[in-house]
């Protein structure tokens, strides 16, 4: 005779109570990355519960997670509190974010020597036809055009065709969006931007992947330098402007 080993089955309660935890988990974290909550911010479980009409349980699981990636500490009896920016670590993630980027912008030109097959070519086509535009056809909506820029880098990695590359870079994404966020707020940044991809991605497009990655490099790093002026202040001005968009 076989021995059966029974395994447990997560009840419906675990499953709501783990469902309801990722739904508070992205709420606080948008809560962050829109500047609802700033760092220096002091809060209770109590306080999130009752904002959010849900059980301290799920609020609770929620905050620990956030605590393991860096976004909130425990205050001994005293709540909790949103952590202040470690620049030290921006910029780490942005080397980061610059290898693999330069390294996908390589690969998208090396396309049918080294690579063949893996690129994604129809994800190209969907950036030009966002950022190849007339000036006239240009959007001047900051946050529609952060959300674009964004999508722009993150869409450059995944058309490379390495998914655990894509992995890696959309993790560094998570962890440096609510900073690109303080980026900018002018025009001029808008069309700058517009330049900058459009340059990308001609050079990828004529595979010159040497001024691909040169371009990329000089563009992330535009963004990097603009990183290190922020202050606490901006921060807060962010905060009673609603969230602006970023670029970068």
């Amino acid at each position: 005779m076989h021995t059966v080993i029974s395994r447990p089955i997560l009840g419906t309660d675990t499953l709501a109570h783990r469902s309801r935890a990722d739904e508070v988990y992205e709420q606080l974290k948008r809560d962050v990355g829109e500047f609802k909550l700033v760092p220096g911010d002091r809060f209770t479980e109590t306080e999130i519960s009752e904002r959010l009409g849900v059980s301290r349980t799920p609020v609770r699981q929620a905050l620990f997670r956030l605590q393991q990636e860096g976004y909130v500490e425990v205050l001994f009896r005293s709540g909790w509190r949103v952590l202040p920016f470690d620049f030290d670590q921006f910029e780490q993630l942005y080397d980061l974010r610059m290898v693999l980027e330069t390294t996908a912008v390589h690969r998208l030109c090396e396309d049918g020597l080294h690579h063949a097959g893996t690129v994604d070519r129809a994800l190209l086509g969907e950036l030009a036809s966002i950022w190849l535009v007339p000036a006239a056809q240009r959007s001047a909506d900051t946050v529609q055009v952060s959300q674009w820029d964004e999508a722009f880098h993150c869409t450059l990695v995944a058309a490379a065709g390495n998914l655990e590359m894509a992995r890696v870079h959309q993790d560094v994404t998570d962890r440096i969006r609510i900073i690109r966020r303080l980026d900018f707020t002018k025009q001029a940044r808008i069309d700058a931007t517009y330049e900058e991809h459009a340059k990308i991605l001609r050079a990828i497009q004529r595979k010159r992947g040497d001024q691909a990655a040169m371009l990329l490099h000089a563009h992330i790093e535009t963004s990097q330098m603009e990183v290190r002026k922020i202050t606490l202040h901006q921060v807060h001005m962010a905060r009673q402007a609603g969230g602006q968009g970023s670029i970068g």
